[in-house]
């Protein structure tokens, strides 16, 4: 997100979902997926490096203590690297609540040595601390992960595109183009040449395409180069919805996938879950809202990005899955019940016979178990899983927790 954006408040999650969260990640995907298992993560957040209003050190905390797995800082054009001093008050500034200020909060979490300050020119200045200073607090083999990445912020002409790049071994300067296609070329390319130079995998995908109207659907069905994309942004400014002239986003994903199955022989899109966080004391944008789980076989960046390469993740906003299967023939899922909610299954997808009739809902399905058997003539289905249980920090009117699974049947096409 652009910086000097409204922001949303800090989301706890109960002690009771974090027990469940513990309890269910024990689950594999299904009896033929070995040792693997499911890790949570969020592969968008931001820090005082750009436009957020809290330390590394306590957003990194944040996600730690409420059982994610790993998380990816992406501040805008920048890496958490080198010398960085900031203004107490410059610091301050970026709240939007009174009591307690950023600095005591942060003194009183992690005290000497972390917390760095110093007097210049009659002012107090904190120092930001590096992703790599950071890791040895926070780091444990198979239990969480830091990810070093960079939110790429471009436009064109007056169209925000926005990447995130993970796992990346120096940073990508935006690479500017003649069109909003162009400039997601320009910046992808740019990864890919410094994933070949470096051996060093790095996954992208596209945010918020909805923000500012920067990026379409056809724009994302034309762009083969980029395989993922945030299908749910928890920034309430993101026009998740759409508009009387503008599709949701959701919407926007079937539009692609049909766009590049049907007209581009091509795999369709992925996509992903993020929150977009960048205030953590009151405000408008909280962490917690959206994730990704990643069926890995280890907790090593390597591991989940081949993982998400294949497919096998999917996105949450709350709802959380204990099996996806797909035998060829019939798409099934179960859902791990969390109490006294309901939920109900879309499976959705695109005809061959009708490719002008993108993101048609197949079939609806009530229950924990739901399954779709596939007709033949389907150009993919994936399915979206609603709770009758309301969000409880919502970043749109109305929103319930939800989950979307990777589009499949597709790759007997190819």
């Amino acid at each position: 997100m652009p910086m000097k954006r409204t922001l949303l408040p800090l989301l706890l999650l109960t002690a009771g979902a974090s027990l469940l969260l513990l309890l269910w990640k024990q689950n594999t995907l299904d009896a033929s997926a070995g040792q693997t298992r499911w890790y949570k993560g969020n592969t968008h957040t931001h820090t005082l490096w750009s436009d957020g209003n809290d330390f590394p050190d306590m957003v990194i905390a944040w996600y730690r203590d409420r059982d994610y797995d790993f998380l990816a800082l992406s501040d805008h054009n920048v890496l958490s690297r080198g010398e960085r001093w900031m203004r107490e008050e410059d610091i301050q500034k970026r709240r939007r609540s009174l009591g307690v200020s950023t600095l005591e909060k942060y003194r009183a979490r992690f005290g000497s040595p972390l917390v760095e300050t110093r007097v210049k020119d009659g002012a107090v200045e904190v120092r930001l601390r590096t992703l790599e200073e950071l890791r040895p607090y926070f780091e444990k083999p198979g239990e969480f992960l830091l990810i070093e990445a960079e939110e790429i912020t471009d436009s064109w002409q007056n169209l925000p595109v926005h990447l995130n790049a993970l796992n990346l071994p120096e940073l990508i300067e935006p690479q500017r183009g003649d069109s909003v296609r162009d400039v997601m070329r320009n910046n992808l390319r740019a990864a890919a040449e410094m994933e070949k130079r470096s051996g060093q995998s790095i996954l992208v995908h596209l945010n918020h395409p909805n923000f500012g109207w920067g990026v379409s659907a056809e724009d994302l069905g034309h762009v083969l180069e980029e395989p993922f994309f945030e299908v749910y942004n928890g920034h309430p400014s993101v026009h998740h919805l759409g508009d009387a002239e503008h599709a949701s986003v959701e919407r926007m994903w079937d539009i692609a996938n049909t766009i590049r199955l049907h007209e581009l022989k091509a795999p369709p899109l992925y996509g992903l879950a993020t929150d977009d966080s960048h205030h953590y004391h009151g405000g408008d944008v909280s962490p917690g809202r959206g994730w990704i789980m990643v069926r890995a076989p280890a907790l090593e960046t390597e591991a989940l990005i081949a993982a998400m390469r294949a497919g096998d993740f999917y996105a949450s906003s709350g709802v959380l899955l204990d099996s996806i299967h797909f035998d060829g023939k019939k798409l099934e899922i179960v859902i791990a019940s969390q109490g006294p909610e309901t939920y109900e299954t879309n499976f959705i997808g695109a005809r061959s016979g009708d490719p002008q009739a993108p993101g048609v809902v197949l079939a609806t399905v009530p229950g924990a178990r739901p399954q779709y058997r596939l007709q033949g003539d389907e150009l993919y289905v994936r399915a979206t899983v609603t709770s009758s249980k309301a969000h409880p920090n919502p970043s749109f009117q109305g929103q319930h927790e939800q989950a979307w699974t990777q589009p499949t049947g597709w790759r007997n096409r190819f």
